[in-house]
C-alpha cells in the first residue's frame, strides 16, 4: 500500500510499504481523510522532542487525526466493527500499569501514539491498524472532514471542560489555530462569551466570522479580566501573558507548547489564586466531540482549508499552501488521491 514516510529531516515521500495485518486485538481500517497538524510538522523537521527523548525515530509514518472504515478484524474482536466507520484514540496505554485503571492510559510511561510514538504506524497511509479498544464509532451525521477533526476537537473540548466555566462567563483563547478555535467553538456552545487573542488579521477574521465575541491581537487587547484563558500557542511569552489578564482565583489552561522553556512568577500565580492546568491529548474527549459534531452544535468543517493527495504532503509540510486553499487553519490528506 501507499503511506507517507519521513526518512529524516526533510526527506520524505510517498512510499510503497506492506500493508497492515489485524493482530489479535486489532482492527485495520482503510482511511478516507487525515489531518495535518504541527507535530507532523516538527517530524518533518526533526524538532520534534520525541526524537531527541528516544521516543520516536527515522524512518516513521506520522498522521494522528484521522477517519476510516474498518475491513478486518483480529482474533478477539467483535467483528460487529466489520464495515463500521470510525475514529481513535491517539495514545495507546501500556494496558499494565495503575495509570489504566484510572483514566489516565494517556500519560502512561510506557504509552504507544499512533504516528507519534512508539513506532506505531500512523494513518497517513491507505491503512492504519488500531487496537480495537481504541476504536470510537462516527455516525453517518459526522462525515469525512469533521471525523478527521475529532481528535482536535477532544483536545479542544477538554481545554474547555478544563476551564470550568458558567454560561454568560467570559473566556481567552489565545491562538486561533485549529485547537484554539475548536475551544472556542465548544465554548460558545455552551454558552461563554468567547474572545480570541492572535497575531494574524486573517485567521482573526475567520474567528469573528465564526462567532467570536472579540478578536484582537496583543497590542488590542483590551483592559479586562477573564474568566479562564486557554493557551493553543507555541508563543513562549503567552503563559506569562496568559496570567496577567485572568481573573484571581479562577483558571489557566495550557494546552498550546513552546519550542523554548516558557517562565512565568508563581508568586503572581499563587498571589492571585490562580488554578493552572495542562492538557494533553484528546482520550477523554473524542466521544463528547462526536457527539457536538453529530448534533450540529459545533460545525469544524469550516477550519478545513484543503484536502490533498498523499503526494502533496511534503509541500504542506515544508510550509506551502495548496492552491486555492480556504481561510481555515487545516490541511487534511485523502490517501485514496
Amino acid at each position: 500500500m501507499r503511506a507517507f514516510v519521513i526518512d529524516g529531516p526533510g526527506r520524505a515521500g510517498v512510499r510503497e510499504v506492506p500493508p497492515p495485518a489485524a493482530e489479535p486485538g486489532q482492527v485495520v481500517v482503510d482511511v478516507e481523510r487525515a489531518g495535518l497538524c504541527g507535530t507532523d510538522v516538527e517530524f518533518f523537521t526533526g524538532e520534534m522532542a520525541y526524537l531527541h527523548q528516544g521516543h520516536a525515530a527515522y524512518p516513521l509514518r506520522p498522521g494522528h487525526e484521522w477517519c476510516g472504515t474498518v475491513t478486518a478484524v483480529g482474533e478477539g474482536v467483535d467483528r460487529a466493527w466489520l464495515g463500521r466507520r470510525v475514529t481513535g484514540d491517539t495514545m495507546l496505554g501500556c494496558r499494565r500499569c495503575r495509570r489504566r485503571h484510572d483514566g489516565r492510559h494517556h500519560v502512561c510511561e510506557d504509552r504507544r501514539e499512533i504516528g507519534v510514538r512508539g513506532g506505531w504506524p500512523g494513518a497517513l497511509a491507505e491503512q492504519v491498524p488500531v487496537p480495537a479498544g481504541a476504536l470510537v464509532p462516527l455516525p453517518d451525521s459526522v462525515g469525512p472532514a469533521a471525523g478527521a477533526l475529532v481528535e482536535p476537537g477532544g483536545n479542544a473540548l477538554r481545554a474547555v471542560e478544563a476551564a470550568r466555566l458558567e454560561p454568560g462567563e467570559r473566556l481567552l483563547v489565545w491562538g486561533p489555530g485549529t485547537i484554539g478555535l475548536l475551544a472556542a467553538m465548544f465554548a460558545a456552545a455552551r454558552g461563554a462569551e468567547v474572545h480570541l487573542v492572535g497575531r494574524d488579521p486573517a485567521s482573526l477574521a475567520l474567528a469573528r466570522d465564526l462567532g467570536a465575541d472579540g478578536a484582537w491581537t496583543v497590542g488590542d487587547l483590551p483592559g479586562q479580566r477573564y474568566d479562564a484563558v486557554v493557551d493553543a500557542t507555541n508563543d513562549p511569552d503567552a503563559p506569562r501573558l496568559a496570567l496577567e489578564v485572568v481573573e484571581p482565583g479562577r483558571r489557566l489552561v495550557y494546552i498550546g507548547l513552546a519550542g523554548r522553556p516558557s517562565h512565568i512568577d508563581t508568586r503572581d500565580l499563587a498571589l492571585k489564586d490562580v488554578t493552572a492546568v495542562g492538557i494533553l491529548g484528546g482520550s477523554a474527549g473524542l466521544g463528547g466531540a462526536v457527539e457536538l459534531y453529530a448534533g450540529g452544535r459545533v460545525d469544524p468543517e469550516p477550519l478545513v482549508a484543503a484536502t490533498v493527495g498523499l503526494d502533496q504532503v511534503a509541500g504542506v509540510l515544508a510550509g506551502g499552501r495548496p492552491p486555492g486553499a480556504g481561510r481555515g487553519p487545516k490541511v487534511q490528506v485523502d490517501p485514496r488521491r
